[in-house]
């Protein structure tokens, strides 16, 4: 069992959105190991059918656990929503997606029931974060909104740009209307824009930033499986801690990695996960 805490943390999304959920295990995980592969090739996943995204995830299960892995954290919501049923089932290794986490912890903090969830086109069609809010609050009012352009902006490095904030501004303006008090980022893409969504939903709405929630539920996950690492690991680079792995665009890759997790210059390899 002591070998198997030194083992890394596998971290996969559709592509460089799930870098949050990384970085959030490498805030609040520091001793842990994380091997992450972003599919770059074949992004996006929120407007694929559940079939594909159902192949596309096992193909990188297999991956990450070819890569000796002891968890694996699914950074995708919408891989979460359609393929997380059937990854678990023939998983070794524990397995969380980050859908869940948000939704409890939306649950937790609602005062007056009236949540919102933004996310892609597929994750608010899949209605999985109602699904599980209702779970825990039946007569929760939850609406949904796909919000398809902030991810391009997110990538674009827009961030704090008034033409996000005016895209925002027309996206969350109905639920504003319906007086939620509680706004979900339901992709992975969403805490880096999450300064101008502050601005545009004010301090009366509460943001849930599901890659902050999913790393803390991961760390008690392992900690109540006796996996938790004890020490970091011996020191040298940040890539013999860290490793990134991509079906296309490495150097691309390796741009938006550096400009949001400050670990070291951090490089990416490419690989054929259709081999998997």
């Amino acid at each position: 069992m002591n070998q198997q805490k030194n083992l890394p943390i596998g971290v996969f999304d559709s592509g460089v959105g799930g870098l949050t959920v990384a970085r959030e295990i490498m805030r609040q995980m520091p001793n842990e190991k994380i091997v992450y592969f972003g599919d770059t090739a074949r992004v996006p996943y929120g407007s694929k059918s559940s079939k594909t995204i159902l192949k596309y995830s096992g193909q990188i299960e297999r991956f990450l656990l070819s890569r000796g892995v002891k968890a694996i954290a699914v950074a995708c919501n919408t891989a979460s929503a359609y393929a997380l049923p059937e990854l678990e089932k023939d998983c070794p290794v524990p397995i969380i997606g980050v859908i869940k986490p948000g939704a409890k912890t939306a649950a937790e903090i609602t005062k007056n029931g009236r949540i919102g969830v933004i996310g892609t086109t597929a994750t608010i069609s899949s209605g999985i974060y109602t699904e599980y809010i209702r779970e825990l609050m039946p007569d929760v009012m939850v609406h949904g909104r796909a919000c398809p352009l902030f991810v391009p902006l997110v990538e674009e490095g827009l961030w704090e740009d008034p033409v996000t904030e005016e895209i925002a501004r027309r996206y969350l303006a109905e639920m504003m209307d319906e007086g939620i008090d509680t706004l979900i980022l339901g992709c992975t893409h969403y805490p880096l824009i999450r300064k101008t969504l502050a601005k545009v939903v004010g301090d009366r709405v509460r943001l849930v930033n599901p890659a902050y929630e999913t790393a803390k539920e991961l760390e008690q996950m392992l900690e109540s499986r006796g996996l938790l690492a004890e020490e970091r690991p011996a020191l040298g680079s940040a890539d013999s801690q860290y490793s990134f792995y991509v079906s296309d665009m490495a150097d691309k890759f390796q741009q938006f990695a550096n400009s949001i997790i400050k670990y070291g210059i951090l490089s990416a390899k490419t690989i054929n996960i259709e081999e998997y």
